[in-house]
């Protein structure tokens, strides 16, 4: 299949699908996410992945807003600084997985994130979360309802339970396929983060996050069976560990950390 190319203003880029690009069209979800994030009055923002600038042209114009942006495509960094002049020195070049925080002080987060790093960015906004002040992103539509799912839901999992435990989750709306260039095989979502008002007293946060992963590895499991090799036999028989790590909330997984060995 040949490379899908776009032209603007007589400059071309490039469609990668290697880096997961399907580049958002539709002015009513630009304006819909811009809303969302206008809502959160950010002082500092970072879009993620501008790529083509859909959401990049309306950000601009937030008043009083210390703009960032992180573009891994050379191509789509060359195209950006050359429609938008006023991106230079907001627009960093590199890997966001890779990123050290753009801000010294807390920012808030938005992007039509790359589907085939969904899961990454989501850890990368937790290694962040003490700067974060809220994200405002669009993921695959399954993985964005993971991330709100709550306990005894079918989609309910490492995800949800790690980022609930250290932020709200709303699930915004839907974006359909045909919002996008190319576009892709599946809906989008769109969610909403917001730190949580009260993070659950865990032992640590190293031991919650081996103690989710163990747990949801064998998610069908009952949990004395999945997580057998962090807790003593005793402790085992307690009958919380006859549940399956999905019937578990994210205040129970963190108490059960005090209990592991």
């Amino acid at each position: 299949m040949q490379p899908l190319y776009r032209y603007l203003c007589g400059v071309q880029y490039t469609l990668k699908k290697s880096l997961g690009q399907h580049f958002l069209r539709d002015e009513n979800i630009c304006r819909k996410i811009v809303e969302a994030v206008a809502a959160e009055h950010p002082s500092r923002l970072l879009e993620v992945g501008p790529g083509g600038g859909a959401l990049t042209r309306h950000l601009l114009d937030l008043p009083a807003v210390e703009f960032k942006a992180i573009e891994l495509d050379e191509e789509k960094v060359q195209y950006l600084l050359h429609m938008y002049p006023q991106l230079a020195g907001k627009l960093v070049h590199r890997n966001f997985l890779e990123a050290e925080p753009p801000f010294d002080a807390p920012f808030m987060v938005v992007g039509n994130f790359p589907y085939n790093i969904s899961s990454q960015i989501l850890f990368k906004v937790l290694e962040w979360k003490s700067q974060v002040t809220s994200v405002v992103g669009m993921f695959q539509k399954e993985v964005a309802q993971r991330v709100a799912a709550r306990e005894g839901s079918k989609t309910y999992g490492i995800l949800s339970v790690l980022v609930q435990a250290f932020f709200e989750v709303d699930y915004l709306f839907d974006v359909s396929e045909q919002c996008f260039v190319p576009p892709p095989k599946v809906k989008s979502g769109v969610i909403r983060l917001r730190p949580a008002a009260v993070v659950p007293d865990m032992k640590s946060e190293a031991a919650f996050f081996l103690l989710v992963k163990t747990a949801f590895n064998q998610r069908r499991k009952m949990l004395r069976n999945g997580v057998k090799g962090l807790f003593d036999a005793t402790t085992l028989q307690d009958p919380l560990f006859s549940k399956r790590a999905e019937q578990l909330s994210v205040q129970q997984f963190a108490a059960l950390t005090y209990l592991m060995k």
